[in-house]
C-alpha cells in the first residue's frame, strides 16, 4: 500500500492510497479521512462510501463534504474507486458501462470477468485492508453510497450484514434487474439469466433475506433527471412485505447531483454514528 496524497482537513487527514489487488488484477486507488482521533491512535468508527457512475476514489472527498461532521463524530471514511482501471481493463461503449461502471459485482462473462471483481475487492480486499492498516473498531463499520453506489451499498449489507452494521443511501438504484442501466450492465456483466440477476437486486434480497437492519435510511430528490431509473418505491414496497424498516426520504426540488447529497450529508453521518455504536 503507497500513500499517494495528504491534506490536512479540519485537523484530520484526506488521504488518497494506491494498493495491488489479487481480485482487480492491477493497482487499484481509494481515499481515506482519518479524523483527529484516527490520527491519534485512538479506534474510530468506520463508513465506506460507493460512489456512483463516472466518479473515481475522489470524486467523494471534493463534493460530499462530509470530513467536517467526520472529524466530530470521529469516523473514518473509506471511498474506493468505482471499476478497475488500466490499459489492459475492458473499456465499455458508453459511461454507463465498463471504466467507472463497476457496479460493485464479480462479473462473469468475458472480457469483463478478468477484471470486474468489485465485490470480492471491497468486502474481501479493502474490508480487510482498512482493518489492518487503520485504527478501527471491528464491529462498527457501515456502508453508503450514492446513484450505482447505493444500489452497492444496498446489497453488499444485505448480502454481508455480518461486515456492515449500518446501511443508507443517496438516490440508490434499488432494483437494477428492472431498469436500462442495470439491464444493460448485468446483462453485459452476468449474462442473461436474471435470476442470476437478482443476487445482486436490493429489491429481490430484502425479499428474499428479510429485515435485518434496524433501519435503514434512503434521500431521494424529486426532481431526480433519473427517477426512473431508481425505482425507489418497489424497495419500500419490499420493506414492507418483511417488515424492514425505513425511513424513505423524498425532497421536492432536489437533483441527483453532489449539491442534493451535500445536503442531506450531516443526516446520514449521524444515522450512522447512532446505527455502529447502539
Amino acid at each position: 500500500m503507497q500513500m499517494l496524497q495528504k491534506n490536512r482537513c479540519f485537523d484530520g487527514e484526506q488521504r488518497i492510497y494506491q494498493c495491488a489487488s489479487n481480485a482487480l488484477k492491477g493497482e487499484s486507488k481509494f481515499g481515506v479521512f482519518l479524523p483527529p482521533a484516527a490520527l491519534k491512535g485512538e479506534q474510530c468508527s468506520v463508513l465506506f462510501y460507493l460512489a456512483g457512475l463516472t466518479c473515481t476514489e475522489e470524486t467523494f472527498a471534493i463534493k460530499a463534504h462530509a470530513q467536517r461532521l467526520a472529524a466530530q463524530l470521529d469516523l473514518i471514511l473509506i471511498t474506493p474507486d468505482t471499476s478497475p482501471r488500466g490499459e489492459d481493463v475492458a473499456q465499455g461503449d458508453h459511461w454507463d458501462l465498463g471504466i467507472g461502471a463497476g457496479f460493485y459485482i464479480n462479473a462473469t462473462q468475458t472480457p469483463w470477468a478478468e477484471h470486474y471483481q468489485m465485490e470480492h475487492y471491497l468486502v474481501e480486499e479493502l474490508y480487510a485492508l482498512v482493518q489492518a492498516e487503520f485504527p478501527v473498531i471491528q464491529d462498527q463499520i457501515g456502508i453508503f453510497g450514492h446513484s450505482m453506489g447505493g444500489h452497492g451499498a444496498l446489497t453488499l449489507a444485505l448480502k454481508y450484514p455480518e461486515k456492515f452494521k449500518s446501511v443508507s443511501a443517496f438516490a440508490p438504484i434499488c432494483a437494477p434487474s428492472q431498469c436500462p442501466w442495470g439491464e444493460k450492465a448485468f446483462s453485459n456483466y452476468l449474462g442473461d439469466d436474471r435470476r442470476v440477476w437478482k443476487q445482486h437486486d436490493a429489491t429481490a434480497l430484502i425479499e428474499q433475506k428479510g429485515a435485518l437492519f434496524a433501519e435503514i435510511l434512503i434521500d431521494q430528490g424529486l426532481d431526480d433527471q433519473f427517477y426512473s431509473q431508481l425505482n425507489p418505491d418497489l424497495f419500500e414496497q419490499a420493506c414492507n412485505k418483511v417488515e424492514q424498516k425505513l425511513s424513505l426520504r423524498q425532497h421536492a426540488g432536489y437533483d441527483h447531483g453532489y449539491y442534493f447529497i451535500q445536503s442531506f450529508m450531516d443526516d446520514h453521518l449521524q444515522f450512522h454514528a447512532v446505527q455502529l455504536k447502539s
